[in-house]
Formats: C-alpha cells, structure tokens, sequence
C-alpha cells in the first residue's frame, strides 16, 4: 500500500479512488465515521489517491488511506509474490 505497508490478500475486501467514489454521500459518511472510531489507518503523509477496506480476523473493518492510486495498488494486489504475511491490523491492538 505504499511505505512497506502490506496487508495479506485474504483481508483485503476492496481499493477504492477517493476522487470516484467520495462523490458519494454513502461513502463520505462511511469514510468518516471509521475515522471517528479510529479505524483508519494514514499510508503517508502526502495526500491520499485510495483508499482499501480490510476486515480483521475479528470481522472488523478497517481502512487504509494511501498516497498511491487505485490502479497501481490493484496491479500490485495481482503481481504480489508474498504470501502468508500476518496481517498489521492484527498486531496494532
């Protein structure tokens, strides 16, 4: 997802580019209330292009805004050699 970040594939629900889908009050209202209840996770600290929704083990979702687009992220997502990587979301709890 940019800055080493990395998420196993198996929690990964969807990438998402802020400029198509914030467009939409569903999504703004969805975006907002995971940060207010801490659930978003800052990929960089330039502005964010994407966003990607993970679920947890638990079945807790959990997104990740990232400086990088939709489309790379995606491309990434389908060459990623790595495999059975633990997942950080899991870990920062």
């Amino acid at each position: 997802m940019g800055q080493q970040v990395m998420v196993p594939e198996e929690d990964l629900v969807g990438i998402f580019d802020l400029d198509n889908t914030t467009w939409s009050h569903r999504t703004r209202t969805f975006l907002d209330r995971a940060e207010e209840e801490g659930r978003v996770i800052f990929v960089g600290e330039d502005l964010p292009r994407s966003f990607i929704l993970c679920e947890t083990e638990e079945g807790e979702e959990v997104v990740f805004l990232s400086q990088l687009s939709a489309a790379t992220l995606a491309k990434r997502a389908e060459s990623n050699p790595w495999t059975g990587l633990d997942s950080p979301m899991n870990n920062e709890k």
